[in-house]
């Protein structure tokens, strides 16, 4: 009787330390599972490293359904627009082609740039596609600044008209300093082409 009493309580330790050593094995394996999601964020310190740092966005009436372009051009940077979308700063997220393979209505483009390089910046619009006699496309452009972990802030707007195919406008010129501040003084409309300076 007394082997049997034993051997009874040998199994129960023996179950009771495997359900222990189970459930120890089952949380080690959560908690690793999860140290992935609950790592700190990194803050940000360096302009660089947020995208979207100077926005630059261009409208055009839905009803209007021509191609339109936009381009950018950082400091000491070439030329960003349909062909060549991407440089070291700036970078085309859509080139619109108006009415042709749109999801939605909206006529749009935008260019981000990664980093707030400090100098002269030119916004240009282009009238790729053929318009008619006559109508006008007005056509609005908004240049936005937005440093890490601050709110984006518009900086300038304009509504400039195209009349004609290539025609090609300066809607900005402006320069920012190295505190991605608006220099006073420094905003023009004088003309720089930039689709010969992409070529």
């Amino acid at each position: 009787m007394d082997e049997l009493d034993q051997f009874h309580d040998d199994s129960t330790g023996t179950i009771f330390r495997d359900v222990i050593l189970l459930a120890l094995i089952g949380f080690v394996a959560m908690v690793i599972m999860l140290l992935p999601h609950i790592s700190p964020k990194k803050k940000e310190t360096e302009d660089h490293k947020a995208p979207g740092n100077v926005i630059v966005e261009m409208h055009w009436p839905t009803e209007m359904p021509y191609d339109v372009d936009l381009w950018v051009k950082a400091p000491n940077e070439v030329p960003v627009g349909f062909w060549n979308q991407g440089a070291a700063v700036f970078n085309l997220l859509r080139d619109d082609l108006g009415a042709l393979g749109d999801a939605t209505d909206e006529n749009y483009e935008v260019s981000y740039s990664r980093g707030i390089p400090p100098g002269e910046y030119v916004v240009n619009v282009h009238m790729y596609g053929n318009i008619k006699a006559g109508q006008p496309v007005p056509v609005k452009i908004v240049v936005s600044v937005k440093r890490p972990l601050e709110e984006t802030r518009q900086l300038l707007q304009t509504t400039v008209q195209l009349v004609r195919h290539n025609q090609e406008v300066t809607a900005f010129r402006f320069r920012l300093n190295s505190k991605a501040e608006l220099v006073p003084g420094s905003v023009s409309t004088l003309r720089r082409p930039l689709i010969t300076e992409a070529r």
